[in-house]
């Protein structure tokens, strides 16, 4: 492709992202800048179109690009724009240090008010791995277990006791299981026990199973492992929901979530923002549609990955730093959190 055609491709990709309707040789002719007839303009689209760049919709005279044109596009004719003060500023303000749930959904919301369109986040996968556990007394034979997670999750479970434990006897479970087993994940926990029944009186040794056995139920149990905000607002998007068919198609990507997730699995190997345009990935096949994800991280090591869910015809030298900006801050908030 010479650089006059990649000249025209590029003004042709920008006026269908400003406007949302095909571009006619007279409207490149206008904002190329480029000296040059209505044939010429003509000549170059069809080229453009026999590579498969741009396509004519059957309504119009005009040319929209199609997913392999965007994909040159992003790829080498974008110049990204900053993150206006307003945007910046509500991020910075939403995502602050708070629980990883609460941290996560606002990340998820900031990414759908930012961008207009559906924001969505992979949540950390749950481990094993316990930080601290502490128990407190209910009821006779009824104790609150809480479990708080390397990351600072909290998870609390009621253990049905064989007896009433004192307040001091429960102390002194939690202070072994923390000073011994901290770190470790609960099966570590059920194994060290068997071996030092006989340094441990019985009963505590009984309630520091029950609470082995419970926090492994509990880090077992299923959870919300993708929080999404906003995708209603893709019903106000023409070019996604022009027909029944694609209506369907997209909110199955949402209901059944299976093949986001990983394709956000997938991104949390990128190293930064990756994009996928219309059918680029088998994961999620939509033609109308794209996805611009980022890792997140805490401490340094990526346990997630966010992104911007909308229509391929989306201002992507905009969307690109919402993401990007976002997937920082949230790293940043969980970090300071753990």
């Amino acid at each position: 492709m010479d650089k006059r055609a990649r000249e025209l491709l590029k003004t042709l990709i920008e006026r269908y992202i400003s406007e949302g309707q095909p571009v006619g040789s007279r409207t490149l002719s206008r904002h190329s800048g480029l000296d040059l007839s209505a044939a010429t303009i003509r000549n170059v689209m069809a080229d453009l179109e026999e590579m498969g760049f741009v396509t004519s919709p059957h309504t119009s005279s005009g040319r929209i690009p199609t997913p392999r044109g965007y994909r040159l596009f992003v790829d080498t004719m974008l110049t990204m724009q900053p993150l206006e003060a307003a945007a910046s500023k509500e991020a910075f303000d939403e995502i602050q240090p708070d629980s990883p749930q609460r941290v996560i959904a606002a990340a998820a919301q900031v990414l759908s008010n930012l961008s207009s369109f559906a924001g969505v986040v992979m949540a950390p996968k749950r481990t094993h791995v316990f930080r601290q556990i502490e128990f407190l007394r209910l009821s006779e034979k009824r104790v609150l277990l809480i479990l708080v997670s390397p990351q600072g999750d909290v998870q609390n479970r009621i253990l049905a006791t064989h007896k009433d434990y004192s307040p001091s006897e429960l102390i002194e479970a939690s202070n072994y299981i923390n000073s011994h087993y901290a770190g470790l994940d609960f099966e570590a926990v059920r194994q060290g026990l068997k071996h030092e029944l006989d340094g441990l009186k019985h009963d505590i040794t009984t309630l520091m199973n029950q609470a082995a056995e419970a926090g492994s139920d509990s880090y077992n149990e299923d959870h919300e492992a993708v929080i999404i905000s906003g995708e209603k607002k893709l019903l106000e998007v023409g070019e996604l929901v022009s027909d029944m068919d694609k209506i369907k198609r997209l909110f199955h990507v949402f209901e059944h979530r299976t093949g986001l997730i990983q394709l956000l699995d997938e991104s949390s190997k990128a190293n930064g923002v990756k994009i996928f345009i219309g059918g680029e990935s088998e994961l999620v096949p939509i033609d109308d549609m794209a996805i611009i994800t980022a890792p997140y991280q805490v401490n340094g090591i990526i346990v997630g990955t966010l992104g911007v869910i909308g229509p391929t015809r989306m201002a992507y030298d905009r969307v690109i730093p919402i993401v990007d900006i976002t997937a920082k801050l949230l790293s940043s908030a969980l970090s300071q959190n753990s």
